[in-house]
C-alpha cells in the first residue's frame, strides 16, 4: 500500500461530491505523495514551495506559511506555476480534467501548505520535511 493509499484509507477514502468531483482524501494524498516523491529529507516540499514561487506567487505562497490569513490563487495562476505537465500528470491519476485539478490544487494547497508550517515556518528538513504521517492526518480530521 502506497503513501496514497494509506492516507485517503485514513481520511476514509474518496468522499467526492459527484459529478466528477474527488474528496479531500484523494487530493491531499496526492499533495503528500507530490511533497514526498524524491525521498530526500524535505525535498518533495522544498521543491514544491519553489515551483510555485519561482512561477510567480512567492508572496501568495509566503502568506500561506505565515501565521497570517492565506491569500487564494487562481487555478490559472496554479497551472501557470506548476506547469501543464505536473498538472495533466495529476488529472490523469485522480482521472479528472487538468483544469479540475487546478481548480481542486487551488482550493486546496493553501489549507495543505499553511497546515503543513503551523509556525510561520517550513519544516525541518532533518526531521523528514513534514514530519509523521499520523501528525499530518491529525491535522486534516
Amino acid at each position: 500500500m502506497g503513501l496514497f493509499d494509506s492516507v485517503a484509507g485514513a481520511l476514509g477514502g474518496d468522499q467526492g461530491a459527484g459529478g466528477g468531483g474527488m474528496g479531500k482524501a484523494a487530493l491531499i494524498g496526492l499533495v503528500l505523495q507530490m511533497l514526498s516523491r524524491n525521498g530526500s529529507a524535505g525535498g518533495g516540499f522544498g521543491e514544491l514551495i519553489q515551483k510555485l514561487q519561482a512561477g510567480g506567487l512567492g508572496d501568495v505562497v509566503g502568506s500561506w506559511i505565515s501565521t497570517g490569513p492565506n491569500q487564494s490563487v487562481s487555478p490559472n495562476q496554479m497551472q501557470d506555476a506548476l506547469g501543464p505537465d505536473l498538472i495533466s500528470q495529476i488529472a490523469a491519476q485522480l482521472g479528472i480534467s487538468p483544469q479540475a485539478a487546478s481548480t481542486q490544487l487551488a482550493e486546496s494547497l493553501p489549507e495543505v501548505v499553511d497546515q503543513m508550517t503551523p509556525n510561520g515556518q517550513l519544516p525541518d528538513a532533518s526531521s523528514g520535511g513534514f514530519g509523521d504521517i499520523g501528525s499530518i492526518l491529525g491535522r486534516f480530521g
